[in-house]
């Protein structure tokens, strides 16, 4: 079994989205996953074409613009927005388009969520949308979470699913346990690792306290055919050296334990 190993470009923020190509082609990852983000090339198909002719680097999978930063990327109208990664992803030939349950608030939203996603699936039958495990937040003692239904998408059930380790880690749970409940519909893995203190952390794996070898290592056994994108936090990295030593860690964990046969 081959799985491409991607680099997220939000793992070089603040670094714009041309330097995840460069950095993906300089370590030798098999490809990119764009977070469509307020950076104009991410939204760009044109100018994301040329970074893939320039680097020989593909995208592989698109981020729909679903963070509090984006809400007005594209149009003030989510699920519009969410159409639009879905023609970008077409464009680009990218398989699959990552997005979040939506926020509480978008209360229009959450009630045609799954529908939407129904009909965005029927009219682009070449790309999986799948949905990402969220988690709850906390302030001291205090919890709420911020989407509806709820941070955990296989409650609801989707027909595609993206596993993020980093937010299973920041709710507490275990990511094989959730890649279990995902089952057959496991389309896409985001990975990152954390300590589970309850927040979203996006480590080098191996450097938290999540099963990520393990996670990895199941996949051939899974019959798991989507990509595993490397989402980690190297925003305080001091220098482009050591985020490339991060990220350059992190492709090497990945392609060790993705390459051990699981019997």
């Amino acid at each position: 079994m081959s799985v491409p190993v991607l680099l997220s470009t939000s793992s070089v923020f603040p670094e714009p989205t041309a330097a995840a190509f460069e950095v993906a082609a300089t370590l030798g990852y098999d490809g990119v996953e764009v977070m469509v983000w307020t950076d104009a090339v991410s939204q760009d198909p044109s100018a994301l074409k040329g970074l893939v002719h320039h680097y020989g680097v593909p995208i592989k999978s698109i981020h729909a613009p679903c963070l509090l930063v984006t809400q007005r990327v594209w149009s003030s109208d989510p699920m519009e927005r969410l159409r639009r990664a879905v023609i970008l992803a077409e464009e680009l030939e990218a398989p699959t388009v990552v997005v979040h349950p939506p926020f509480t608030w978008q209360r229009d939203y959450a009630r045609g969520f799954a529908d939407g996603l129904h009909k965005l699936a029927g009219r682009h039958p070449g790309i999986k949308i799948a949905v990402e495990n969220m988690y709850p937040v906390r302030m001291g003692k205090r919890k709420f979470v911020p989407y509806s239904p709820g941070w955990d998408p296989t409650e609801t059930g989707y027909e595609s699913y993206t596993l993020d380790v980093s937010h299973c880690a920041a709710s507490r749970v275990d990511a094989v346990e959730m890649a279990d409940t995902m089952a057959s519909n496991l389309a896409h893995i985001h990975l990152g690792d954390g300590t589970g203190e309850g927040r979203d952390e996006h480590l080098v794996p191996g450097r938290g306290a999540q099963p990520c070898a393990e996670l990895l290592e199941s996949l051939a056994g899974r019959g798991f055919t989507g990509s595993v994108a490397l989402e980690v936090a190297t925003r305080r990295s001091r220098s482009r050296a050591d985020r490339e030593r991060d990220l350059a860690e992190a492709l090497a964990f990945t392609r060790a334990h993705l390459s051990v046969a699981v019997s």
